[in-house]
């Protein structure tokens, strides 16, 4: 029997996701891929994966999970979700063996949105433009275009684990406390009080955002030509205002192109916080220039290159680890 991980109750929206298609969008496909590309990273560096390797994606939930058909190792990262392995509380960002007929259940999410489960190996499905992330939308990629459901059988690819299991060490990515953004494309399409709205306004996530786009209310942008354009490509971040001049930030399962003007673009460093916020959560806007947002970028890559540095064995001692410990509970003088 070949090895697969049994789907014994889905979460709301678990899908498979990896770094992303790309050189397709002329065709009028998506990238798709994880939307927080730093948590995927993690989880499956954890497990010896490629940074980029396809990881179940879940969001606001996990589910219930059986190993089948022999032993796998496994590493949780992203948002803040319980895990735990045959009953017994697992830790998130380390590596876990798991023995054939194990039983993994992962909870709700604390903070933040999406968490990633990353399998030594990965997952032995078939990349659809190079890639096996789902889009769900128009039903490609991932296992069999859709969202996991009970009783899904995903077959593994991987081999019986080897080598110690690990944990993280490394600090969180770099992030900033607003959400940094390069004016346009459309900017023009704007009166100069919207822009001004955008930047010093504060806007909150809405209940109607997914991974097309992060849908928000707040102050509203009013348009100076309309708000219909020629339809052109969409960035990955462009906020798009349509006629209820409410922005849209749009994410890896956007359409390729649009007819609603783009006052601004969110940068690639900061979209993987953004797929973290929660509904209800309120955010602010940062205008930054284009050689900015380069060196935004290049920090956040600086960081991912590093984490390998940062895996150190189970059972390792390190000053960190140590410095964490409470191996203290009191002083004493030595004397009498």
């Amino acid at each position: 029997m070949s090895a697969a991980l049994r789907v014994l109750a889905p979460g709301p929206l678990t899908t498979l996701q990896d770094g992303g298609r790309f050189g397709w969008l002329r065709l009028g496909v998506p990238p798709s891929g994880a939307l927080d590309p730093c948590a995927l990273a993690v989880a499956n560096l954890l497990v010896g994966n490629r940074r980029d390797a396809g990881a179940l994606e879940f969001t606001l939930a996990g589910g219930a999970f059986a190993v089948e058909g022999g032993a796998a190792r496994v590493a949780l990262a992203g948002a803040d979700m319980d895990m735990t392995i045959d009953g017994c509380a697992a830790a998130r960002e380390r590596s876990h063996t798991l023995a054939p007929g194990a039983t993994l259940r992962i909870g709700s999410a604390r903070s933040g949105v999406r968490a990633y489960l990353a399998i030594a190996g990965g997952f032995a499905v078939t990349p659809v433009f190079g890639s096996v992330a789902t889009h769900v939308r128009s039903g490609i990629g991932g296992f069999h275009g859709r969202a996991l459901e009970a009783g899904d059988a995903l077959p593994l690819a991987g081999a019986a684990p080897q080598g110690p299991e690990l944990r993280l060490t490394a600090a969180p990515p770099p992030t900033h406390p607003r959400v940094r953004v390069v004016l346009g494309s459309q900017d023009d399409h704007f009166t100069p009080g919207a822009i001004e709205t955008l930047l010093q306004g504060e806007y909150t996530v809405t209940a109607r955002s997914d991974r097309m786009g992060c849908r928000l209310a707040g102050p509203r942008l009013e348009h100076a030509k309309g708000f219909n354009i020629v339809s052109d490509a969409i960035a990955p971040g462009s906020i798009q205002v349509p006629g209820g001049s409410q922005p849209i930030i749009l994410l890896a399962d956007r359409q390729t192109t649009g007819g609603y003007p783009k006052i601004a673009t969110v940068i690639g460093a900061d979209l993987p916080a953004l797929g973290q916020m929660r509904p209800g959560e309120r955010l602010r806007f940062e205008a930054v220039t284009l050689e900015a947002a380069v060196e935004a970028r290049r920090l956040l890559a600086d960081w991912l290159d590093g984490l390998p540095a940062r895996l150190v064995p189970l059972g390792l001692l390190d000053s960190e680890m140590l410095l964490g410990a409470n191996l203290i509970s009191g002083v004493i003088s030595g004397e009498g």
